[in-house]
């Protein structure tokens, strides 16, 4: 299994993470201190389960549930049991661990998320088993390049620029031009970190640097932001 730490006390952070060594099968591959950059790093990677403190600036735990769309397995940690009720009304949470955290009561925390994972549904099957221009793998896009198959991973796409009857693909290392439109690609990439910005711009919004108020800095990349849909991008990365 696979977790990260999200907790706005260092302390706090060890403990977790103290305890997560002790469990043979668990690795934890991040910790946050904000729930914000953690909703960023999930937004590209997913993880079996989440130890999220429920106290935190501005945002607590619950709200960090309802932000995402397909949130992983939860084990909420806190100091006191406000919550404990209204924490269970939400599929994602379950289990709820009041600090300070013993080695008795964590380990029974993590039996219930492998009895969580064990009960979770598989995913179905593709409908469409064969691979064609433009079809894509759940981690992939191919992309028709002189008659030739390119196989793109969706994290090194950084930027779809509409160019005419084509559109430019810009990844972490080099850039190409297909034939097709804007919105035939934007049909094949996951909503999970893509986002039309602008009328000729999609961008994969884990990738940002910076934001103006009507551009963003991917790479060393300006993108302009649309009125219209700046609002959608400050909801995805929770600052609205």
């Amino acid at each position: 299994m696979t977790c990260i730490i999200v907790d706005d006390e260092a302390t706090a952070r060890a403990i977790v993470g103290k305890h997560c060594s002790a469990v043979a099968d668990l690795d934890v591959v991040g910790e946050f201190d904000n729930a914000i950059d953690a909703i960023k790093f999930l937004n590209q990677q997913d993880v079996d389960v989440v130890f999220l403190d429920i106290h935190m600036p501005g945002f607590s735990g619950v709200d960090f549930v309802q932000t995402l769309k397909n949130c992983p397995k939860v084990v909420l940690t806190t100091s006191d049991t406000e919550f404990a009720i209204a924490a269970y009304e939400y599929e994602a949470i379950v289990d709820y661990m009041v600090k300070p955290l013993t080695t008795d009561r964590f380990q029974k925390s993590i039996q219930k998320v492998k009895n969580a994972l064990k009960k979770q549904p598989a995913a179905a099957p593709s409908s469409n088993p064969n691979i064609g221009t433009g079809a894509q793998a759940e981690q992939d896009l191919y992309i028709n390049i002189d008659k030739r198959l390119i196989k793109l991973h969706f994290h090194e796409i950084l930027v779809v620029k509409a160019q005419g009857d084509y559109i430019d693909i810009t990844t972490e290392n080099k850039e190409y031009r297909v034939h097709t439109t804007l919105k035939k690609i934007k049909d094949k990439l996951p909503e999970k970190i893509f986002l039309q910005i602008h009328r000729s711009y999609i961008i994969n919004f884990t990738k940002i640097i910076d934001i103006e108020d009507n551009s963003v800095l991917i790479k060393k990349m300006v993108i302009p932001i649309s009125r219209s849909n700046r609002p959608e991008l400050m909801r995805r990365l929770n600052l609205v």
